[in-house]
């Protein structure tokens, strides 16, 4: 028998638009409860139906071809068909939709040219410009609604998930079960999200069992909420804390000067002091979460002498100086980090010209213009493998967040991945580029943080492998 109401503490309620291409958990759990995609991602590589049932793609992964589910009916009890389908991806690729931090047409880069056609009443196929095997890594992130509401988008919220949005504000959102969903009536027959910014007031809800779940718990939040007897779920994800580097122009061109950056750096003493041990330490630009993480790779060890020797190497016997930006927010904790790795750079020979931004937006605009100073605090949110070697790595793409690096075999390698749709294939050339990427360094690779929820007992939830609250 279903409860009456579950109730959900995070520290933002960021509903939105459900086409803006973003990757923040709070963002995520709320679009998941209301919309669906063609395709759910169930692992790295690992797919499995939603709104398809099935589909194939030709040989070079151009042509893909989706036969859509029966009986799926949307909020509005309209019933899905193929013109939802390409309305809404015709949508979702607009470069006016935008993306997180004010980029814009994030998804027109990879479907610029597709067309996208219905067949049939329940048959759709997409015809892309270039092989594209990682399709759908892109599609698990592309909500589908009824065409006839496109135009009231971002204010109406009309999908075909579990849960319907009755009222919502920036403090909360109230859904109801969609009794008409195709998988049988939801778990709970009411959502009920607040916003709660501050930490200690969201722990105290689930000590006093106002709430079931308490989002976005800190590494000192789960400490206190340990002692308060309440219970803690941790998992890691697909978030990596990096700095990324300017490879195209001062000493960071250098690929020692890259190297040295990261041997000199005690990874376990930063995850220890910054995050309270509530992280593990990259090895390359993915996580196991991600397609293509090689677990042989061994990344970089502390070795401050292999690092003042490559400085030397590189003609920085007397010691450098980099100019390093940071954020002070998304990582959050990229002040105290930053200062710690300046402490830890000193003993090799490296200063640091640390430079502060608190206006985030325009941080992430600066970055994506290209005019960083020698490295900057960032994070790599996608859990596509295809979206972060394409925004980041592919000197061919130069994506939105690219810095400079270039690595013809990278780019090969990459490029090969996207004409391969055999998935255990792709995942050995994907490990290949990750083992090159890790080997030249262009960034300064950090940790993967946990992420923590707070939970009383009888809340009967496990989160995602995602990391995402999914309550269907």
């Amino acid at each position: 028998m279903a409860r009456d109401v579950f109730v959900v503490f995070q520290p933002s309620l960021p509903l939105g638009d459900p086409h803006i291409c973003s990757d923040g958990k709070d963002r995520v759990s709320l679009i998941s409860a209301v919309y669906e995609t063609l395709i759910s991602r169930d692992g790295p590589g690992v797919y499995s139906s939603c709104l398809a049932e099935a589909w194939r793609c030709d040989r070079e992964a151009r042509i893909w071809e989706f036969r859509l589910r029966r009986g799926v009916y949307f909020h509005d009890s309209h019933e899905l068909g193929a013109d939802d389908v390409t309305a809404s991806l015709e949508r979702v690729r607009s470069p006016d939709v935008g993306g997180a931090w004010g980029t814009k047409g994030v998804y027109a880069s990879y479907l610029n040219g597709a067309k996208f056609e219905a067949v049939g009443a329940d048959r759709l196929r997409i015809t892309l410009t270039e092989p594209m095997a990682d399709l759908l890594d892109l599609l698990t992130e592309m909500p589908i609604v009824p065409e006839e509401i496109l135009d009231d988008l971002p204010e109406e919220h009309v999908g075909s998930g579990p849960y319907k949005v009755k009222d919502f504000d920036e403090n909360e959102v109230v859904m109801t079960a969609h009794t008409r969903h195709w998988r049988g009536k939801p778990r709970y027959s009411r959502l009920l999200w607040k916003a709660e910014p501050d930490e200690s007031e969201r722990l105290k809800v689930v000590v006093s069992r106002e709430a079931d779940i308490a989002a976005g718990i800190s590494p000192e939040g789960k400490i206190r909420a340990a002692s308060s007897r309440v219970v803690v779920t941790s998992r890691y994800g697909s978030l990596c804390v990096i700095y990324m580097l300017n490879c195209s122009q001062g000493a960071c061109r250098d690929v020692r000067v890259r190297r040295a950056l990261n041997l000199a750096l005690n990874r376990e003493e930063i995850v220890k002091k910054i995050v309270f041990g509530a992280a593990e330490p990259l090895t390359g630009p993915l996580t196991p979460l991600h397609l293509g993480w090689d677990p042989d790779t061994p990344g970089y060890g502390y070795s401050p002498d292999e690092a003042r020797r490559l400085l030397a190497e590189a003609g920085y016997q007397d010691g450098l100086t980099v100019k390093m930006d940071v954020p002070t927010e998304s990582p959050d904790e990229s002040l105290p980090l930053s200062h710690l790795m300046a402490e830890q750079y000193r003993e090799v020979g490296i200063e640091t010209d640390i430079r502060v931004y608190r206006d985030r937006p325009g941080y992430a605009e600066m970055v994506r213009a290209k005019r960083i100073g020698d490295m900057c605090c960032f994070d790599s949110s996608p859990l596509s493998t295809f979206r972060v070697m394409r925004e980041k790595i592919h000197s061919g793409s130069r994506g939105p967040w690219w810095e400079g690096y270039t690595s013809p075999m990278v780019d090969s390698l990459i490029d090969s991945a996207q004409r391969t749709p055999k998935e255990d294939e792709r995942q050995r050339i994907y490990q290949r580029a990750y083992r090159e990427i890790s080997g030249d360094a262009p960034w300064v690779f950090l940790y993967r943080p946990e992420y923590s929820w707070a939970m009383r007992p009888s809340a009967d939830w496990t989160p995602s492998w995602d990391c995402v609250i999914r309550l269907g």
